[in-house]
């Protein structure tokens, strides 16, 4: 016997539409590239949405093409999401952060029939096109007044592209399964593999993220996506926060701490998502300055583990509550996100602490489990280190065109690549990515505790560990230390600090001060790069 509901497929242009129709007149702000605050609503977001679909499909784009996007976030860079999904279409965002090749291997991977492209980036793309055989013509988001002067392919301003349009057009027609957009992995190791998001998974994974217990998003809100649109869609936000009714605010290119609080409050923004990088430019300019939040509720942080001392600084010295997420782009991206379960009663400061620092439970969608090598399952005791792996509505099953080969194990999940323990109420904490877990003397030492412990330190703006060879131990963790500015920590001050907050055997063998570390294009920090950088260091204690 069938169930006997309507056949309503889960498709994003039923996400713009309720926006539309249910919160119309709710703001989208956006700061422009060009400089101003820009305000529209989620009625003309849909209307404008419905004249990209209706270009698209006169340039003759076609279902299941790819249209790629090299954008901030803007109300432009919006309302061609839905324009593409609408058309038919699979919106690819390109990370700008990228390197050149990598920019041209996915593009040409991807196929890419079209590209929209900010301001910003015309000089890149202008070196670039003459490899970028299959993107017959640019769309730079801009006005006439703005438009530069260039020589890309079939170049036009996007709003005079647009204004050709009446919008007289309908939705394309599709099954839900279809594909809806591409994001490519950051490739830290080869070339950047494909994950191919479906209209159904999307939407799912929005209706997901809304719920109390993952962003906790409704009409009453003002969400601030930071985490930009090419890092796996804003994490969820381009498609939660129309379907949510929240107003957003999209902060274009200025990311600064000053710029970001500039926004936070002119618009009273009540949510917020980035990375930890962002929030430590926030945090340091409110110290700075002794700025404080008048609307700031909520606070999601993800993409890297977010430090304990960040997450006290938020919630006791500006008392904004934090969400500490984790996920993947194969995942959609959200995989786990912090929510204090009556379970662990109630919990007094420190211990609080350390809970919201691990990456929290599985929301509804989303199965784990941890393993060794062998794939023998592990137990859920929150000591036990075992390899993560997923399953669920939003998880990837393959890569496009088949990279990497068969990613999936026998029962379904997919090997995250981290290194993790589950406590007993389902509370997961990311210990390492499997890849920089440092091995000393058969033993697991997580470089990720470490340097959220170094950063607690309040001389210290940074902090990264990676394991250096060692004759005895096979590899003992060395800490790399950006200080704050105007601060001289010694090596001394950074081990007293840590003393007695760690396992006496995961100390730190020496400690390094340098001005920069290096990150991958979504934020995180580049251990191959370091591992790199100190090939040839050698610790001071190293005698066999």
């Amino acid at each position: 016997m069938q169930g006997m509901m309507q056949d309503w497929p889960l498709l994003i242009h039923r996400v713009i539409d309720h926006a539309a129709i249910q919160h119309g007149a709710r703001e989208v702000v956006t700061r422009s590239i060009e400089g101003p605050i820009h305000r529209t609503t989620y009625a003309e977001i849909r209307n404008r949405a419905l004249k990209v679909a209706q270009r698209l499909a006169r340039e003759g784009i076609r279902p299941g093409d790819r249209v790629a996007t090299l954008a901030w976030n803007t109300a432009r860079h919006l309302e061609t999401w839905y324009g593409i999904t609408g058309a038919g279409a699979v919106y690819h965002t390109i990370n700008p952060r990228l390197f050149e090749e990598q920019i041209v291997y996915i593009a040409n991977h991807a196929e890419d029939k079209l590209l929209f492209v900010d301001l910003t980036f015309v000089a890149t793309i202008e070196k670039l096109q003459d490899r970028l055989p299959t993107i017959t013509r640019f769309i730079v988001l801009t006005d006439a007044a703005h438009m530069p002067q260039t020589r890309l392919r079939g170049a036009v301003a996007y709003e005079d592209w647009l204004a050709e349009a009446d919008g007289d057009f309908s939705w394309v027609a599709l099954e839900e399964t279809a594909a809806a957009g591409m994001c490519y992995t950051s490739g830290t190791t080869g070339n950047p593999k494909g994950v191919v998001y479906s209209h159904r998974s999307n939407v799912l994974h929005a209706m997901m993220c809304v719920t109390p217990d993952a962003f906790n998003l409704s009409v009453n809100d003002c969400v601030l996506p930071i985490v930009p649109l090419f890092h796996a869609n804003s994490w969820s936000l381009a498609f939660s926060g129309p379907m949510s009714g929240a107003k957003m605010v999209m902060p274009g290119m200025k990311l600064d701490g000053a710029s970001v609080y500039e926004l936070l409050e002119s618009e009273q923004v009540t949510v917020t998502a980035a990375v930890p990088t962002v929030w430590l430019m926030l945090l340091q300019h409110m110290e700075k300055t002794g700025l404080r939040l008048s609307s700031l509720k909520h606070v999601l942080i993800g993409g890297s583990a977010c430090p304990r001392a960040m997450i006290d600084a938020f919630e006791n010295q500006y008392g904004v509550s934090v969400a500490h997420a984790w996920g993947m782009t194969e995942m959609s991206p959200v995989g786990s996100i912090s929510s204090i379960k009556p379970d662990y009663g109630a919990l007094a400061h420190d211990a609080l602490l350390d809970l919201k620092a691990k990456q929290g439970s599985a929301p509804f969608g989303v199965e784990m489990k941890i393993t060794d090598d062998a794939d023998n399952p592990l137990p859920w005791d929150g000591k036990t280190f075992g390899r993560l792996k997923v399953r669920g509505m939003a998880v990837a099953s393959a890569y496009f065109r088949g990279e990497g080969g068969e990613i999936l194990d026998a029962d379904g999940f997919f090997d995250t690549g981290d290194v993790a323990t589950i406590d007993p109420y389902g509370a997961m904490q990311i210990t390492d990515r499997a890849k920089d877990v440092i091995k000393s003397g058969g033993e697991w030492i997580s470089s990720i505790d470490i340097e959220n412990l170094a950063v607690g330190h309040p001389d210290v703006a940074e902090a990264a560990v990676i394991g250096i060879s060692h004759p005895k131990w096979d590899e003992r963790p060395l800490l790399i230390i950006i200080p704050k500015e105007g601060r001289s920590p010694t090596r001394a001050d950074i081990l007293d600090f840590m003393q007695g907050k760690i396992a006496k055997w995961w100390m730190p063998d020496d400690v390094v001060f340098v001005d920069a570390i290096p990150h991958t294009a979504t934020g995180k920090i580049q251990k191959m790069q370091l591992r790199e950088q100190f090939g040839a260091y050698r610790l001071p204690d190293a005698a066999a």
